[in-house]
């Protein structure tokens, strides 16, 4: 198994110089070096057609920067992972931001005193889901029950205007670090895409963090904190020679112990750990490492067709297979009803980056989502409109909107059929379900919180499906 930073094989170099000379044992070892590949005592994996053809189209799909462009780096390589200067990683405070995203025990402010320590950063975005919710809106305060990956959870009737439910389909939580703005319509991220915005982060309403001046990941985690009722600990948690206290002082050795228990300083641990939330094993980046066969035929005719034919790339892209554009789909919002959610989306989420930007040529474009582990929520589009990663490629594929309310005019440009055969179809399809799922996720998840509470959530109803 090797790991190149360019286009070069170990698999190339070992059959070429094999058959050059029999003796090619030094200069295959210094053709290595000068290639910069490493070759591990486990050997090589041997290669195939589909192996080379789907290298030569990434290496072309990444201008010229090689594989090494779209590989994840490991969570714990923290000096690898795309971060915020004003808010640089540092084991401590991911180790704290671990527990903090999934701290029932945050929900301090709830609307009703039922609603007290039942919920957590990790109730729309857990691991079970992909880190998405599993359901087609996310439910925080006012959700009950869980069932056994998320799909369980439902709205208490005893709340109405004040549940705390998402007015959108839920993003993952999964590549953030590859995303300066954050949320559908991009809104958080005082940075890249938003700079020009400023008109537009209005006092007294969530925007209003970006003039702290922090990026997408970091401004939508001290945010949310507040809009799901988390915004302070509670004082026990603190208390004595407590875990969290600990914590505390070794991820903001310098900050008065006051400060570390704001909201800003919460929100830029879970922040911090957000960003470590890499899908690292899926089987495309242990292809991407060397493993030729972690991914199928099949598979690799379908990451051929993304990166190619499919024209996927153009806007998924990089790592995260993400990009921080904006498009128009056609795709229908939520409605009520219960076809697509429990509730509408209010006029201004309809209109995705034109209802936060106010300008009409972003109106009804959505943010290019990241592409691993959809497989494990089965809600695809802003608006939860389409039950199954096929009937998405299937949508893309015939390029006819779903949304009368959508212009034709801001439709994008790339919508349009790509003539892609059934088999074709069923090769993309199984690219995008089976090769970016890291089935190892888990290992993002605490065994316990230091309160002690269940989690992701903590109503009586989902500590019972939960087993807490």
């Amino acid at each position: 198994m090797t790991l190149c930073y360019g286009d070069f094989s170990f698999a190339h170099a070992f059959s070429f110089f094999h058959r050059l000379t029999a003796h090619s044992g030094v200069l295959l070892l210094l053709t290595l070096l000068l290639t910069g590949c490493e070759v591990f005592s486990s050997g090589y994996e041997e290669e195939n057609k589909l192996d080379v053809d789907l290298r030569t189209q990434l290496v072309d799909a990444a201008n010229g920067q090689g594989l090494a462009f779209f590989r994840l780096p490991d969570s714990d390589d923290l000096a690898a992972i795309p971060q915020d200067p004003r808010n640089p990683l540092t084991a401590e405070k991911v180790a704290l931001g671990k527990l903090l995203y999934h701290e029932t025990g945050l929900l301090t402010e709830p609307k009703r005193e039922t609603g007290m320590f039942s919920s957590s950063c990790a109730a729309c975005h857990h691991a079970q889901a992909g880190f998405q919710a599993n359901v087609p809106q996310g439910i925080g305060e006012g959700g009950i029950g869980f069932g056994q990956l998320g799909e369980g959870r439902k709205n208490d009737p005893l709340y109405q205007n004040d549940l705390d439910v998402q007015p959108i389909r839920t993003p993952s939580a999964l590549n953030v670090a590859y995303q300066q703005v954050m949320l559908w319509n991009g809104q958080f991220g005082a940075v890249g895409p938003n700079a020009g915005t400023e008109s537009q982060w209005a006092a007294e309403t969530p925007k209003a963090v970006n003039h702290l001046g922090y990026e997408g990941v970091e401004s939508q985690a001290i945010a949310g904190l507040t809009v799901h009722r988390m915004g302070k600990m509670d004082a026990s948690m603190v208390e004595g020679d407590s875990q969290y206290k600990q914590l505390l002082e070794a991820a903001f050795p310098g900050v008065d112990k006051a400060e570390r228990m704001t909201t800003e300083h919460i929100g830029l641990t879970i922040a911090a750990y957000e960003r470590t939330l890499l899908p690292s094993e899926a089987p495309f980046q242990r292809w991407l490492r060397g493993e030729n066969g972690a991914m199928t035929d099949q598979e690799k005719e379908g990451a051929i067709l993304f990166f190619g034919k499919a024209e996927c790339a153009t806007c998924h892209t990089g790592p995260a297979l993400s990009s921080m554009t904006f498009h128009a789909l056609g795709v229908n919002e939520l409605n009520g009803g219960g076809v697509y959610g429990d509730f509408s989306a209010d006029v201004t989420t309809r209109l995705g980056r034109g209802g936060f930007t106010g300008r009409t040529d972003d109106n009804y474009k959505f943010k290019t989502p990241q592409l691993y582990n959809l497989s494990d929520s089965p809600f695809y589009g802003h608006g939860a409109e389409f039950r199954s990663i096929r009937e998405v490629v299937e949508y893309k594929n015939r390029a006819v909107p779903s949304n009368p309310d959508v212009p034709t005019s801001q439709l994008a440009e790339g919508f349009k059929p790509l003539n892609l055969t059934a088999t074709e179809v069923d090769a993309l399809v199984a690219f995008l379900q089976n090769a970016l799922r890291d089935p190892e996720l888990t290992r993002y998840v605490p065994e316990s919180l230091p309160t002690g509470n269940c989690f992701p959530v903590n109503d009586p109803a989902a500590r019972s499906d939960l087993g807490c």
